[in-house]
């Protein structure tokens, strides 16, 4: 598949299009180490990624081990099945955590960013390009983290307020009004940014996880025999034993391990080595505990079933437990929805959505943006899971398709990295990947067993994304030939213009294209509209590298064609906010003449009708034409002061 317009709307003009150049070594945030240029310790790091990375994987014990036990029950618990399922739970958190995540796919960063799409442009820039497959790939693990961030903040605040219940029955009319209430608040805050409070992240966080180890550690004198589970040959007995239900439980003990996707995807913001260090000192220990202790207590109590969770704890501690556990799953969600940001504005720099307005709430912290449109989607989509699901229980029957289809898609994703990127010989790819990619197929059998309990919605979820996306960049590939079929080329006109003089005004003109090749639509416009031509004119292309960040010495090239023309080519990483005048201030030591005060940028606004010969579906033409719609704005997006910009309107027939 050819490259598309990747950042913006194709109805205006100088989108940016994505590069295959190789990116640079040096990495200005953190390295994938840990090593920032703030020269923050790895200890701090650590702690701070206890909040953010693993807030998902943390609320997990809440719900995984009672789900589980429910699937489990058929004439009654047996000692064996209680402890089968709590080995599968921790073999679980082993193989696909440890191993998979902590272990190898962290290795596979780009320059020191994780996440599915940064998979995506390490596998792209493998291959030499996009390639149909690859491109699929990337697009479905995307467009199922969008149903993970749904589903998320609705079954872990509906889990912890259901806590409630236990403290006295009459709080049970108030779990769903009291859910809904937490999400709006939560939803409504984003606006503000959450620096200042995710300073709080950490602590909080990690105190819930030295809770969670305490308040397991003291139930496993209950029962010993519970340290069975520790031994794979408990959870092996389990599914030998139970055969077809024994899917059913996987599919239940897969909510374990949900969140594990944010190991990777955080890994820009707090390095490799404080997220394993965190996972190995803290996590993995906490949660094991917790799930023996849970265990521990069924086994000697079998009614305690009905919640282990919350039961671990004594009666006068419960409030109180119930109110950590609230704010856990508040941070959790945080996370979630932060990580939705994060991808969505890498998608829109790859070319998969239309530019979407992007709100910095920081000063100092570049990843720390507010996207309105995608905040308020989000939360009409969890409102809608809590009202339609009204419990944890009937939710997680949604949970888990989202989260394994999610690892399915990194494991091919890495598979391609490993063989063509590390240059592995296949046998050896295989060998690293098959294991992993063999038990998350399995988790995903058992997770579809749940389709019409509910598993349906992040299929739906994700089929819509993956259609919006595809008609996005189906669409942009039908403008960018549509319009470069009709235009001149820039050489060209650059040699009719030395012949026919027209008349000059002073100043600087910046044309933004997205292909460099031709005369941009503005300028032709201009020319033709208002008969004029600037002392000095730029023709203005901006890139985006399959890099997350672009060294400054970088990020501008410049290319003369002749005494009234300089081509300038801006590249910027897809993690990168492009700020278009401070990028063309460094062209000043190349020999660039820009001053903003003297310069106007002129900008082409397309607007779309639908047409049945343009390649596409009318219902997909319709809805390209909506997401164009939705684009935000090319000024408020290359960050270009408003009174510096003219902009010319064009009808465009898709």
């Amino acid at each position: 598949m050819s490259d598309t317009n990747p950042s913006g709307s194709a109805a205006e003009a100088g989108q940016a299009r994505p590069t295959q150049q190789a990116p640079s070594d040096k990495i200005p945030e953190h390295d994938a180490n840990g090593h920032g240029h703030a020269k923050a310790s790895v200890a701090g790091l650590a702690l701070g990624s206890v909040g953010v990375v693993y807030g998902d994987i943390g609320t997990s014990p809440l719900y995984a081990f009672r789900e589980a036990l429910a699937h489990s029950a058929t004439d009654g618990l047996t000692r064996a099945e209680v402890t089968g399922v709590a080995s599968l739970l921790i073999w679980a958190l082993t193989i696909v955590v440890t191993m998979k995540y902590v272990l190898f796919v962290m290795n596979a960063d780009n320059r020191g960013e994780g996440g599915t799409l940064s998979l995506l442009a390490l596998a792209k820039g493998a291959l030499g390009g996009r390639t149909l497959a690859v491109f699929v790939i990337g697009v479905l693990g995307a467009s199922l983290f969008y149903g993970d961030a749904v589903i998320t903040p609705a079954i872990s605040v509906l889990s912890a307020v259901e806590g409630l219940k236990l403290v006295t029955p009459a709080f049970e009319t108030a779990v769903v009004p009291l859910t809904i209430l937490i999400l709006v608040v939560l939803f409504a805050m984003q606006s503000i940014g959450t620096g200042k409070v995710a300073t709080l992240f950490g602590p909080i966080t990690a105190f819930w996880f030295i809770c969670m180890a305490v308040s397991g550690l003291i139930h496993i004198g209950d029962d010993p025999d519970i340290l069975w589970a520790l031994s794979p040959l408990a959870a092996a007995s389990f599914i030998v034993e139970h055969g077809f239900l024994a899917l059913v439980v996987l599919g239940s003990v897969f909510l374990a391990v949900t969140g594990a996707e944010a190991l990777y995807a955080d890994m820009g913001h707090f390095g490799r080595r404080p997220i394993r260090l965190a996972w190995f000192c803290l996590v993995f220990p906490s949660l094991t505990l917790n799930y023996l202790g849970q265990g521990a207590l069924v086994l000697a109590h079998p009614v305690a079933m009905e919640n282990p969770f919350f039961l671990l704890v004594p009666e006068w501690a419960r409030l109180p437990y119930v109110i950590l556990a609230t704010v856990a799953t508040v941070i959790a969600s945080q996370a979630v929805i932060t990580g939705a940001f994060s991808l969505t504005q890498q998608a829109v720099q790859l070319g998969l959505l239309p530019r979407l307005e992007s709100r910095h709430t920081s000063e100092t912290q570049a990843g720390q943006i507010y996207m309105p449109r995608v905040n308020w989607m989000l939360l009409a989509g969890v409102l809608t899971l809590v009202i339609f699901f009204q419990s944890s229980t009937a939710l997680a029957s949604a949970y888990g398709i989202s989260v394994t289809g999610e690892m399915v898609m990194t494991s091919l994703l890495a598979f391609i990295v490993v063989w063509k990127a590390w240059k592995k010989p296949l046998v050896v790819a295989i060998a690293l990947v098959a294991p992993f990619l063999a038990l998350e197929l399995i988790f995903l059998s058992a997770n579809m067993l749940k389709v019409l309990d509910g598993g349906y919605v992040p299929l739906m979820l994700a089929a819509t994304i993956t259609i919006t996306m595809w008609t996005w960049v189906r669409g942009t590939n039908i403008v960018f030939e549509k319009s470069h079929r009709e235009s001149v080329p820039l050489i060209e006109l650059c040699k009719m213009l030395e012949k026919s003089h027209p008349v000059r005004v002073p100043g600087t003109a910046v044309f933004l294209t997205s292909d460099p090749e031709i005369a941009p639509s503005a300028l032709m416009h201009n020319l033709k509209h208002n008969t004029v031509l600037h002392s000095k004119n730029v023709v203005l292309t901006v890139k985006v590298a399959t890099a997350p960040r672009v060294p400054e010495n970088e990020r501008i090239k410049i290319d003369p064609l002749n005494e009234d023309f300089t081509r300038v080519t801006l590249t910027f990483g897809y993690m990168e906010t492009p700020n278009v005048p401070k990028a063309l201030g460094l062209g000043r030591k190349l020999g660039l003449k820009f001053d903003i005060m003297s310069t106007s940028f002129f900008l082409n606004r397309r607007s779309f009708r639908a047409s049945p010969q343009s390649g596409m579906p009318i219902w997909q033409d319709r809805l390209f034409i909506a997401l164009t719609r939705m684009a935000a704005n090319a000024t408020d997006f290359y960050r270009i002061p408003s009174n510096r910009v003219v902009e010319l309107g064009q009808q465009f027939t898709v």
